[in-house]
């Protein structure tokens, strides 16, 4: 059986993934094959180099330092989340806290990190071994940049927004690809549905990539679409869903360390249900 792992993402609810990843890394419970979105690219990176903890440290250190996100970046450059500071100041081999990617390359487990191509506003699929490389983690970088609070980031020429926007829930590309079944980690509750109202506002905005404006306009209603074939497919046995309970107002940038502490430490304690995959 191909056993697939899909994390979301979410910013700062990708706590809730870096616990579930821990819990399986603990456990020795491992994926043949992976979809990372935005931050959940992130988790998933660090769970292929098998850096237990890794993930939370950056989510309750150093998201908070001003480098990592802040009214200060944005000003500087246009860009509130730094990801260059996070992805190469931070994660390259010189780093405060380097990422083994050399485990990466030589894993045979299969991972792809999704963004959004922001001139077509549809999805890339990046292939972590082949577009990436040491200390280039440039893929990662593109599917975490967050529309309207960052500029599109170059990925091989693609300007490249967050893959939440194009595919928010993965699931058709994981069958595609020839998973028998997949684990997929959701940041907000199994119910809770999105509403347009935000993204419509957010859209305005995106003046210079009038496609992506029409797809995150569009987010919630993909998003929605995405979670009822993931209830769909669990119904049929191919999927486990993954879900925090509750998720105290968090938002994707929500500064709340104790809250993000305590997601991590819920998703630790989901993440037993994938004892049945020992």
């Amino acid at each position: 059986m191909k056993l697939g792992v899909i994390d979301v993402g979410g910013g700062v609810r990708g706590s809730y993934g870096a616990g579930v990843l821990d819990y399986c890394m603990d456990r020795g419970i491992s994926f043949d094959y992976g979809i990372g979105v935005s931050a959940g690219a992130a988790n998933i990176v660090s769970y292929l180099a098998g850096q237990r903890g890794r993930n939370y440290r950056f989510y309750t250190d150093y998201a908070f330092r001003p480098q990592y996100m802040g009214v200060g970046n944005f000003i500087r450059s246009r860009n509130y989340i730094g990801l260059d500071y996070i992805y190469t100041t931070l994660s390259a081999a010189g780093g405060e806290d380097p990422l083994d990617f050399r485990l990466v390359q030589n894993s045979e487990k299969e991972l792809l990190i999704v963004a959004t191509d922001a001139r077509t506003g549809e999805p890339v699929y990046f292939d972590a071994k082949k577009d990436m490389d040491q200390d280039d983690y440039d893929a990662i970088k593109g599917s975490c940049c967050v529309p309207v609070v960052n500029k599109p980031y170059p990925v091989h020429g693609i300007p490249c927004y967050d893959g939440g926007i194009s595919d928010p829930v993965p699931l058709e590309k994981a069958f595609a690809d020839g998973c028998d079944h997949v684990a997929l980690i959701l940041t907000r509750p199994r119910d809770d549905y999105r509403t347009a109202e935000k993204d419509i506002r957010m859209a305005r905005f995106l003046l210079k990539y009038p496609a992506s404006a029409r797809k995150m306009a569009d987010r919630s209603t993909i998003y929605n679409e995405g979670l009822d074939l993931a209830k769909k497919y669990e119904a049929e046995g191919k999927v486990t869903i993954i879900a925090p309970a509750d998720i105290s107002g968090m938002k994707t940038l929500t500064k709340d360390r104790n809250a993000i502490a305590k997601l991590y430490s819920d998703g630790y304690e989901d993440a037993k249900v994938l004892d049945k995959f020992l």
